[in-house]
């Protein structure tokens, strides 16, 4: 009723030196799919962006102001 090592190999993934292409799908043409992406959804990234946008924007004012308050 002993128990008896077995061996084990293991399995080791690595990339060739000479193969590098991991995704070369994933850069091809980035401006195209980009472009694709926004015109068709131009709505949704409008009511996304604007928002983060103006608060961004609002932020960047009220620190300007605060800064020079002490002026007036």
């Amino acid at each position: 009723m002993g128990k008896t090592p077995v061996r084990m190999k293991a399995v080791v993934y690595s990339l060739s030196p000479f193969q590098q292409k991991v995704m070369p799908g994933l850069w091809k043409d980035l401006t195209t799919k980009i472009h694709h992406k926004v015109s068709d959804n131009w709505l949704s990234a409008t009511l996304l962006l604007g928002p983060l946008i103006g608060t961004y924007w609002y932020v960047q004012h009220y620190q300007e102001k605060e800064k020079l308050a002490h002026r007036y």
